[in-house]
């Protein structure tokens, strides 16, 4: 096994700037490009941690924010930390608590020093800096822990991009600075909003102090679809090659085999997971809502040629009766199916990188994807044999 933080780049791809690589931490290697899928309160929801496994899930994220308020780092203590609390032997890249001063902007105030939140709890104050969330995050014992930082909203003004980058540089030049957990990693982030020039200073910036990763952020904030791919695009030529790239909350099929052509090598979102518990199942050419009165007599799977154990076993019928009728087995149905489909998605886009055709495979993939009118992939159509 080699050493946590070891990045072996094994395949580029001749036509983009996609590459197979294998990232080291100290619960074992990832393979890249990786998708985590997200387990904000210690659990991917509704998945135990060995249906992970099966469905060949690499890394998961935890957040930081989340777990400080429950069950809290003295409780976290006790149990062992995040690993043997939830009981996944796999790697944990845990988010800093940046995203929140996006997500929870009426529940905090920006300080120089971090962030004060009245909690979504109980209302109680919480304090956020960079040292706290950095002993948060050695507490949890992540493989990978990220820096805090101002994740600034769409839009803003360039005053205030500007002062966001500048804290969010000063925070992660602290967060270097703090111990860590055994063999953890640490990556910083790069921010800057819509604003090229910001956002080559902060990755500048980020790569002076010295991260062992490092992810473009502020971006799937609510941003057209070709803003977002300015601000990877305006990031990523400025971090090293040798380094793994993470770019936050992406998960549309579409956004990722474009990210991984410019060079990003992981990714996270809610998507397989909340889509699912609101009925929507994702295959290989869109996704569409089972919960719908058409598929009540469906005795199709619900991919045709998936080969999860979900669509070997029940149908589509089957699968929007238990949606229909709050049976919880539905929405696990369905969150199985998903991720599967999302794994599988990863390792087709590895397969298709070695074969030095990473290019044509995104090409075919967008080909039979369908969209509406928001960049959102629908329904496939009826007389497709999926």
């Amino acid at each position: 096994m080699s050493t946590p933080g070891a990045f072996e780049i094994e395949e580029t791809d001749s036509g983009t700037q996609a590459r197979c690589a294998r990232l080291w931490t100290a619960h074992g290697a990832i393979e890249t490009p990786t998708f985590m899928p997200v387990g904000t309160q210690a659990t991917v929801k509704t998945m135990a941690p060995w249906e992970l496994t099966e469905l060949k899930v690499q890394i998961i994220l935890g957040n930081t924010y989340h777990l400080n308020i429950r069950p809290g780092m003295d409780i976290m203590a006790a149990c062992g930390g995040l690993h043997r609390f939830m009981g996944w032997e796999g790697p944990i890249l845990t988010d800093s608590g940046g995203y929140q001063v996006f997500s929870l902007a009426k529940l905090r105030k920006i300080r120089d020093d971090g962030v004060e939140f009245s909690s979504h709890v109980d209302g109680s104050r919480i304090f956020l800096g960079p040292a706290e969330a950095m002993q948060i995050q050695k507490v949890l014992g992540s493989d990978i822990a990220m820096v805090l930082d101002e994740c600034p909203p769409y839009p803003c003004d360039r005053d205030y991009a500007c002062k966001s980058v500048s804290k969010s540089i000063a925070w992660a030049a602290c967060c270097s600075r703090q111990e860590r957990a055994p063999g953890q990693l640490v990556f910083g982030i790069v921010q800057g909003g819509v604003y090229t020039d910001l956002r080559e200073q902060c990755a500048r910036a980020l790569v002076d102090i010295g991260f062992d990763g490092y992810a473009i952020g502020g971006v799937s904030v609510g941003e057209p679809d070709v803003v977002l791919r300015q601000g990877v695009e305006d990031s990523i030529g400025f971090l090293p090659l040798d380094r793994p790239r993470y770019l936050m909350g992406v998960g549309r099929m579409d956004q990722i085999l474009d990210a991984v052509a410019d060079g990003v090598d992981m990714f996270d979102c809610v998507m397989p997971t909340r889509y699912a518990r609101n009925g929507t199942a994702f295959t290989r050419v869109g996704r569409y809502p089972v919960k719908a009165g058409e598929y009540k007599t469906d005795q199709r799977p619900i991919e045709v040629g998936c080969e999860c154990r979900v669509c070997q076993t029940f149908s589509r019928a089957y699968v929007r009766h238990l949606l229909n009728v709050g049976e919880i087995l539905g929405v696990r149905l369905l969150t199985v199916h998903n991720l599967y489909r999302y794994m599988a998605f990863m390792r087709e886009m590895r397969e298709a990188i070695r074969a030095g055709d990473f290019d044509g495979y995104r090409k075919g993939v967008k080909k039979r994807l369908r969209h509406d009118a928001h960049g959102g992939v629908v329904e496939y159509a009826e007389d497709s044999d999926l």
